[in-house]
C-alpha cells in the first residue's frame, strides 16, 4: 500500500525523548540535519519506510471529544503542512508532546526521528508525507577493517539495527479534515504499544468503504489459502475457482452483502459457516469491526484483484492460468508415467 521508490528527504530532526516516570530527560537538539551522503540517505530512506510496504491499515488521527484541534499531534501536522519552514520548532514540540505521556514504567529511552517526506505513494496517490520515528532496541555490532598487517576487529555496543524499525508513524498531507491518512509501524507488544498509539497519536482505524472491501477481500483470501485445507480436502484448482469468483462476485456487484457473498461464491453450507467464523476471528484478533453489508470500493478490488492468483504452477515446466469455468480443466495420474496431469478443454486457439 505505501511505496517510496520516488520519495526524497526535505527535512530531518532528531531528538531524544525519555521516561519521564523515572525522570529520563528530554534532549532537543537546536537544528535539523542535512544528509548529504547518499549512501547514509538511502539506508536511512530503508529503515524509515521499508517497513511499511507491508502495512495494509489506514487510520485517522482522531480524539475523543471528536474536536481534531485537541489532538497534538495533529495540530503540529497541521503547522508543518501549511508552513514546512516551521518543521523542526514543531518537531521539538511532538518531542514534548511524547515526552509528557511517556509515563508507564514500561516506556524505554530512545532517539526520536521526525522527518519531513516528498513523493511518498499511498493508494496510488504521490504526497507530502511527516514520519515520527522512534528507535528503542540497541544491539552490539561486529565492524572488520583491514590494516597493513592483516584485519583488525572492533564492535560498537549500542548501535541500531536498520532492518528493525521499532515504532514509526506515516502522516500523509490528505484528507486532513477527516485526520489524514495514516500509517502505522510498532514491533512492541500490545501492552507497550498502548501509549504510542493511543495515547500520543489518538488513532482510530479508517473504516470507509475502501477498508470494508480491502479488508473482506482479504479475509477471503486468507480463508481460501489457508483455513479451508485444515477442514476440507480441497484442490488447488478449486481455491482457484473460489478465489475467481469472489473477485467476480465484487467486479459485478455495487454493494456487499455477507448471506449473499457466501450463497453466490462459496455455496456449502458448511463452507459457509466457517467463512462466517474466520471473519469473526479476524474482527477480535485484530479489534476491529468489518460490515456484514457496504458499498464496494472499484478501486480497492482493482487493487486487490492483482494479487488474487489464478495460476496453477506445475512444476517448472507450466503454468496454467484459470478465469473461467474449472469444469474445463480436470486433473488425472498417469500409472505408467508415474506423473499427474491435467485436461484441458476449449474450443479455439488463439
Amino acid at each position: 500500500m505505501v511505496s517510496y521508490f520516488e520519495a526524497s528527504f526535505s527535512q530531518l530532526s532528531i531528538h531524544k525523548v525519555g521516561n519521564k516516570l523515572t525522570d529520563d530527560p528530554i534532549v532537543l537538539s537546536e537544528h535539523s540535519l542535512q544528509i548529504e551522503d547518499e549512501i547514509l540517505n538511502g539506508l536511512l530512506m530503508k529503515y524509515f519506510l521499508a517497513p511499511f510496504e507491508k502495512v495494509n491499515e489506514v487510520y485517522r488521527l482522531s480524539h475523543p471529544t471528536h474536536d481534531l484541534n485537541l489532538n497534538e499531534v495533529f495540530h503540529f501536522a497541521e503547522m508543518i503542512f501549511e508552513e514546512p519552514e516551521s518543521f523542526h520548532t514543531h518537531t521539538q514540540q511532538i518531542a514534548k508532546h511524547l515526552h509528557d505521556i511517556s509515563n508507564h514504567p514500561n516506556i524505554k529511552s530512545g532517539e526520536l526521528y521526525c522527518v519531513y517526506f516528498k513523493g511518498v505513494q499511498i493508494e496510488g496517490e504521490l504526497l507530502d508525507a511527516i514520519g515520527v520515528f522512534k528507535s528503542e532496541s540497541k544491539e552490539p555490532y561486529l565492524t572488520v577493517q583491514q590494516d597493513i598487517q592483516g584485519f583488525k576487529i572492533n564492535y560498537e555496543e549500542q548501535a541500531i539495527n536498520i532492518k528493525k524499525l521499532d515504532k514509526g508513524v506515516l502522516i500523509f498531507n490528505t484528507e486532513k479534515e477527516e485526520g489524514y491518512k495514516v500509517a502505522i509501524v510498532d514491533q512492541t507488544n500490545r501492552s507497550e504499544a498502548v501509549y504510542w498509539i493511543d495515547d500520543f497519536l489518538k488513532l482510530s482505524i479508517r473504516n470507509d468503504n475502501y477498508t470494508q472491501t480491502q479488508n473482506t477481500l482479504n479475509i477471503y483470501k486468507n480463508f481460501v489459502t489457508k483455513k479451508m485445507d485444515e477442514e476440507f480436502d480441497i484442490s488447488k484448482t478449486d481455491k482457484i475457482d473460489l478465489l475467481n469468483r469472489s473477485i467476480k462476485y465484487f467486479k459485478d456487484k455495487d454493494s456487499f452483502d455477507i448471506d449473499e457473498f457466501a450463497n453466490e461464491v462459496i455455496e456449502n453450507p458448511e463452507g459457509i459457516e466457517l467463512f462466517k467464523s474466520f471473519k469473526r476471528e479476524y474482527e477480535n484478533e485484530y479489534d476491529t469491526q468489518i460490515a456484514d453489508t457496504f458499498s464496494i470500493s472499484t478501486a480497492a478490488v482493482k487493487k486487490q484483484a492483482r494479487v488474487f492468483k489464478s495460476v496453477l504452477k506445475l512444476d517448472r515446466n507450466f503454468h496454467i492460468y484459470i478465469h473461467g469455468d474449472k469444469e474445463l480443466i480436470e486433473k488425472g495420474y498417469d500409472e505408467e508415467k508415474n506423473m499427474n496431469f491435467y485436461k484441458v478443454y476449449f474450443r479455439d486457439e488463439q
